[in-house]
């Protein structure tokens, strides 16, 4: 006899749930999941699938997504409980409608309880003695009309049973205890007062002041549990991992217990009555507290986490979409003291040229030897741009290349001097150490790999930072803290959004950057990568087709988001998808022109009526997309670039004053304030009371990473190394 089929998930039911949850029609989520669930990515569906979805964005796609994985991990744990609970041969038909038509994790657990296997407890202890009756008949709470002695002496057995009344009574009672802890309605009810009435709170281990230092503020620290942000929860939660502080919810027990006693031993006549309102309070301090503070703790350490994520993802986003300063020549400085300057130059299309290394920083600081090294570098390769790292010695090496582009700007018959921009290096030494460092630059020091990278970083931030981990790039909230394989998919998620979005050059792609593009991952960008240098450049997106392992089903999902410049095809240079090119065809014709004439020509595009193409296999929201890229095909749409200026003579901490009003570039948004990078080796904080004048609900809504804004500074504090500083007061 095999085993029985469970319905653990259905479609109809999921889609109900998920829409009722997200606010987007069941129809558009019953379509979105189909597409889903056969394979399409969500940048495919967010752009070329809109008439399908009703016009989904990749925001509503991702909740959908993520709803949809929810819902099969529920599927997957319902059928691993049924299983176990029919093997017990314990599956009473109500039973398994419950767990078959149960939608959340904790009711699901919460229904599981009494069948799961457990360690060895009290309650099962006394059922060994053979007590499950006594519990039984105390549980019920029925008037006995008999002595408490004759009620347990058939279970009392020196040698068999329990050895003496007082211990039958008690075993009887510690099975009772824990089936009220298994209780759905107590424990959700618990749960409901801990959230609703509960308060968090924090105190630092005994002996651990000194260690937890940074943990000052939580040392005795409470507040409202449905108050509590997700940053001091996870800063509270690091304190408790690192085994500084104590984490707990705190009610008031009296009150908890009063209630308790009402409603689990009711019956005042009852001959051990008495027994059961000590029983529910060891019930509510052993089993039913900690279980209530438990799933309340998890609860809020998942939203928290949700929300961190978000916060990093926006993060990352700002920071992959950040301006390029575009395909000119390019002058990386890896800043450093002992060891000197790292310099490399790379050409336009970020081919490395050329490196050395310089010392105008202490100890060696030999500037006139490195200004001449410099500037034949500067001279020799017509460099146009210079990007010098952020990190240790950065503001010593801006003012030596600072003071050397104002000596060439004096000479006036050398032309206009380059451009220096200070780039955020964060994650260079880890890239330039890695694997794929090596197999990029396999001849070049770990140094200048770094160089390379921080001049890639000013071109195309974009190209440079998909080679790290996400994680390594420090735009994160207690990202080490979060769970990390949602951290994980959020960011690669993030990645994977800013590449599609932006589009990839095929012919100049690394592997990292095509890995990201829809449909294809590391192994097929091997491919493409290997099939590119083995070939040629790719002169239409078609040749795509003769990569090995590149089917068709990859390439309708790749192909929009990958430029073929200067081939054959035009349309191969945006973001039209091959399969509508048919549709420019009948737009070009309906215009009297070749289809080469109409792409790009923002003239031509305006005077086609989007109303005239649609048909059943492509309309309005595809056609309007059509008409809209023909007039602007492949344009990149990230913002124009701007460079930070930092203050002339302020280079350390100590250089800050109260008052100075400075300039400065995001680094960092979190959902207390932002951080910003003034060129002193610290960044400031500028709190979410000191962004706007008007009141800010989310930092994120004010301020992006890499934008650049002017600052007043409120405090500095040189012992905690800490500045504080206000956008709104400026």
């Amino acid at each position: 006899m095999g085993s029985p089929t469970f319905q653990c998930f259905d479609l109809q039911q999921v889609a109900r749930s998920i829409a009722d949850a997200t606010g987007v029609a069941q129809p558009q989520v019953q379509t979105a999941i189909e597409l889903l669930e056969e394979g399409n990515t969500l940048p495919f569906i967010a752009r070329y699938r809109k008439e399908a979805t009703g016009g989904l964005t990749e925001t509503e796609l991702r909740s959908i997504e993520d709803a949809l994985e929810k819902a099969h991990n529920l599927a997957r744990r319902k059928t691993t409980i049924l299983r176990t609970i029919e093997q017990q041969g314990l599956l009473a038909p109500e039973l398994q409608r419950q767990l078959e038509q149960c939608q959340d994790k904790q009711m699901l657990e919460d229904l599981y309880l009494p069948f799961k296997p457990k360690r060895r407890t009290r309650a099962a202890a006394a059922r060994q003695l053979g007590l499950q009756p006594l519990a039984d008949l105390l549980a019920r709470q029925q008037v006995l009309g008999r002595s408490r002695e004759d009620v347990v002496r058939p279970f009392v057995d020196p040698e068999k049973r329990a050895p003496d009344e007082q211990t039958a009574i008690q075993g009887a009672c510690d099975i009772v205890a824990e089936q009220w802890s298994e209780n759905i309605e107590t424990r959700r009810w618990l749960s409901e007062q801990a959230v609703g009435f509960g308060r968090l709170h924090s105190q630092v281990k005994r002996g651990k002041k000194e260690d937890a230092a940074k943990f000052e503020m939580y040392f005795d620290h409470q507040e409202p549990v449905k108050r509590v942000p997700s940053h001091r929860l996870l800063a509270m939660k690091r304190g408790e991992a690192d085994g500084l502080l104590r984490v707990n919810i705190e009610l008031d027990n009296d009150y908890m217990l009063r209630k308790l006693k009402l409603r689990l031993a009711p019956n005042q006549q009852f001959e051990f009555h008495q027994d059961l309102l000590a029983t529910v309070e060891d019930c509510y301090q052993r089993l039913l507290l900690p279980a209530a503070e438990s799933a309340v703790l998890q609860r809020l350490k998942e939203r928290a986490d949700d929300e961190a994520i978000l916060v990093f993802a926006q993060n990352l986003r700002d920071l992959l979409l950040a301006a390029p300063a575009g395909p000119q020549v390019t002058l990386g400085i890896d800043p450093g003291f002992r060891t000197g300057c790292k310099v490399a130059v790379v050409d336009g299309a970020g081919k490395f040229l050329e490196s050395c290394t310089i010392f105008p920083t202490p100890p060696r600081k030999d500037i006139a030897s490195a200004g001449k090294t410099l500037q034949d570098l500067i001279t020799r390769h017509d460099v146009r741009l210079i990007a010098i790292g952020n990190g240790t010695a950065s503001r010593e090496a801006d003012a030596f290349v600072g003071n050397l582009l104002r000596e060439l700007s004096q000479q006036g018959d050398r032309g206009s001097p380059p451009t220096k921009v200070m780039v955020s290096e964060s994650g260079a030494s880890i890239y330039s150490a890695s694997e794929l460092a090596t197999r990029e630059y396999p001849e070049l020091d770990v140094t200048v790999r770094g160089a390379i990278s921080i001049a890639h970083r000013l071109q195309d931030p974009l190209a440079e930072l998909v080679k790290i981990d996400p994680k390594s790039i420090g735009v994160g909230q207690y990202q080490h803290d979060v769970n990390q394989t949602l951290l994980r998919r959020g960011l690669d998620r993030e990645v994977e959004s800013c590449v599609n979005t932006v589009g990839v050059d095929v012919n100049m792609a690394s592997v990292s950057l095509l890995t990201h593009v829809a449909g294809i991952g590391p192994k097929l960008a091997e491919r493409i990568v290997e099939h590119r240098n083995a070939h040629g450049r790719f002169d239409s997106r078609q040749r795509l087709l003769d990569v090995a392992k590149l089917g068709r089903k990859v390439f309708r999902q790749a192909a929009g988001f990958l430029r073929i410049r200067d081939g054959r095809q035009p349309l191969d240079n945006s973001a039209v998808h091959p399969e509508t090119y048919c549709v420019v065809e009948r737009m070009a014709g309906k215009l009297g022109v070749g289809a080469e004439q109409l792409v790009g020509n923002p003239t031509l595009a305006a005077k086609l009526d989007p109303q005239d193409f649609v048909t059943d296999q492509c309309g309005l929201p595809t056609v309007q997309d059509i008409i809209a890229e023909l007039g602007k095909p492949g344009r990149d749409p990230r913002s124009e670039f701007k460079a930070v200026r930092f203050a002339e003579g302020v280079h350390d901490l100590e250089d800050l004053k109260t008052g100075m009003i400075l300039e400065g570039v995001i680094t960092n948004v979190t959902n207390f304030g932002a951080f910003i990078d003034l060129g002193v080796h610290q960044d400031g904080l500028i709190h979410i009371s000191e962004l706007a004048n008007a009141y800010v609900q989310t930092p994120s809504d004010v301020v992006s990473v890499g934008d650049v804004v002017r600052i007043k500074v409120l405090e500095v504090d040189l012992a905690r190394r800490r500045i504080a500083v206000s956008r709104k007061q400026v």
